[in-house]
């Protein structure tokens, strides 16, 4: 029996290596690992989570904690923000007086953020509202330098205040009160208070699909195998983790070396094949590459147990087999993108060890392998804030998907949360709707053993980076990998952001081509030819060659217009092999794009 359509029995023995990888070696905190009669405190946790939304309040006291008891012992703070305090507050009252003097004309005493987009309607700048929105600023502003520069506070805790204070204060912006946003009050005035009875409904539908829970209807206008995730192709090979999806050729010769994509497994995997004009997959299929696909099992309260090990046995190994079985090819080129890289770069380290030389080259998307400086997801991540997690995923076996949507919108609330609010509920207007935000909210959930894994041996210790990772039972080191890199960064990504992937020239002793691009984590990666406003810098540093520091690069590499799809491209076929016929298709197991990402 072919090893792409694998026998009942080869089921069986896929089934006894799930989770086998670490069998009698517990991660440090993992749940199972606690003292006997330990289960109260994670009954607790899970219990209290349920409340947080996942957040530790053990985690939170700590960060107030060390705050307010430096910030007691800092008189000379005490005494700037106070004197701060009066300072505003006769600004404010200044700029008042000016306004009632010129008729609302005068000079806002201060100016949003470049990103606050809240305040830009010429209705705020209307009295009373311009006094609204102008000491709302003053006071935001006041905040965020009581919250800093406090001698004596951890950086991490400095970070955590700062946050939360700043959550509390975005939901109490006047942008989200119908008395004090002067747009909506003109929405409402114009269309006879039918924008507020439209929110109201839209309020009441959410609600009710929230409570229905899984049983709520999809409403989504985009639906994988409908209208994204339309490449044609087929499912080729299936195990008890992944589904290998081989895309059907469109030009008549093909480069001889196959690509494999590795996507995240905390979303599906059609952020890569969104719709045709948004494809990746479909463009380098156009350009005459032979693409596979992984597409990752949704897993449930039975797979607690699959750890990071099994992913990349499971998904990466087993992936490559069934390309190298399929394709003839002797090398792939593989392409990781989020933790998918980070996975892929586990895998290459792991074949250059084992001296596996079938990788051609490595393509790192928006992904990190050095976890030191994350971003604002640290903000999440501490000792305290893991074990927490820990117990919610060890009562329910997984990570919920809502658990981990709402970390990603809180880094982002004044888009995905209060201004969507303003928008929906109260101004009554009909859900944005696109692909990509289809994709956003089509979430994965996390096997509770893999992700405490990954959160632990990644995020909180660093040990890919720093040499202490082990697959197998054995350490793998990253400058090992000797085969090309192309990395891309984005330049707003507040997943991984981008300096911190640029760090990857400093762990690697191959060469490395960064490229730059305009954009954030998902839509920097989704950027087809003939988008407007993008752009991107691209340059290789040799192996050999001095380190350029990541700002310095910034400031001396050139820019250029568009997308930068069509320049890796160019780079992919720097390394090509010659044109061939296209390879046959594999085992036929059913169309693209397969069960596994129709899961929910």
């Amino acid at each position: 029996m072919s090893k792409t359509q694998p026998s009942d029995a080869q089921h069986n023995v896929e089934h006894e290596r799930l989770g086998s990888a670490w069998q009698g070696v517990p991660a440090p905190g993992y749940p199972e690992s606690a003292p006997e009669g330990a289960t109260l405190d994670l009954l607790l946790n899970a219990w209290l989570g349920k409340f947080t939304g996942g957040i530790s309040p053990a985690a939170l006291g700590n960060a107030y904690a060390d705050w307010l008891g430096h910030l007691a012992l800092a008189p000379s703070k005490q005494q700037a923000l106070l004197q701060e305090a009066w300072k505003k507050i006769g600004r404010w009252q200044q700029y008042a007086m000016q306004s009632a003097l010129t008729g609302g004309d005068a000079k806002p005493c201060i100016a949003p953020l470049p990103q606050d987009r809240r305040f830009d309607d010429p209705a705020w700048r209307r009295w009373p509202y311009n006094l609204v929105y102008q000491g709302f600023l003053l006071q935001q502003q006041w905040w965020h330098r009581a919250t800093t520069g406090v001698r004596g506070v951890s950086p991490h805790h400095e970070d955590v205040v700062t946050f939360t204070v700043r959550q509390w204060l975005d939901m109490l912006a006047p942008s989200n009160f119908v008395p004090t946003n002067p747009v909506v009050q003109q929405s409402a005035l114009e269309s006879g208070c039918a924008s507020l009875a439209r929110g109201a409904a839209h309020a009441a539908a959410d609600w009710q699909r929230a409570a229905m829970g899984p049983y709520a209807p999809d409403t989504r206008r985009y639906q994988a195998g409908q209208n994204v995730a339309v490449t044609p192709g087929k499912v080729v090979y299936r195990n008890d983790l992944i589904e290998l999806i081989q895309y059907a050729p469109t030009t008549a010769t093909v480069h001889a070396t196959p690509l494999l994509f590795v996507p995240a497994w905390i979303m599906k995997f059609y952020i890569l094949d969104l719709s045709p004009h948004n494809s990746l997959v479909r463009y380098l299929v156009d350009q005459g590459h032979t693409v596979f696909m992984i597409s990752w099992k949704n897993p449930t309260e039975e797979d607690r147990e699959l750890s990071l090990e099994d992913y990349r046995q499971l998904g990466v190994m087993d992936a490559l087999d069934a390309v190298a079985s399929i394709a003839g090819a002797p090398q792939v080129h593989a392409v990781g993108y989020c933790l998918g890289g980070t996975l892929l770069a586990i895998a290459a380290a792991t074949m250059a060890r084992d001296g596996d030389a079938r990788l051609a080259s490595l393509t790192m998307l928006a992904s990190q392998v050095d976890f030191k400086e994350p971003g604002e997801l640290s903000l999440f991540i501490d000792e305290s804030q893991v074990s927490f997690l820990e117990a919610a995923m060890w009562k329910q076996g997984y990570l919920d998907t809502k658990q981990m949507a709402g970390a990603f919108q809180l880094l982002r609330s004044n888009d995905l949360i209060w201004s969507r609010q303003l928008r929906h509920y109260l101004l009554g207007q009909d859900e944005q709707d696109s692909d990509l935000m289809a994709w956003n909210g089509d979430a994965t959930r996390m096997p509770c053993r893999m992700h405490s894994e990954y959160l632990r041996r990644l995020f909180l210790h660093n040990d890919l980076a720093e040499g202490r990772y082990r697959t197998a039972g054995r350490h793998i080191a990253l400058p090992d990998i000797d085969a090309p890199i192309f990395a891309v960064g984005t330049l707003t990504d507040h997943v991984a952001p981008w300096r911190s992937v640029y760090k990857l020239q400093l762990l690697t002793d191959t060469d490395v081509t960064f490229l730059l691009t305009s954009g954030g984590h998902n839509a920097g990666v989704v950027s087809p030819p003939g988008q407007p406003r993008r752009s991107y810098q691209l340059a290789t540093h040799r192996h050999d060659a001095p380190y350029i520091d990541a700002d310095s690069w910034q400031r001396d590499v050139p820019q250029h217009d568009g997308s930068w799809w069509p320049a890796w491209q160019a780079w992919l076929e720097e390394r090509a092999s010659a044109q061939v016929a296209p390879p046959a298709m594999g085992p036929d197991l059913g169309d693209a794009p397969g069960r596994y990402v129709l899961q929910t």
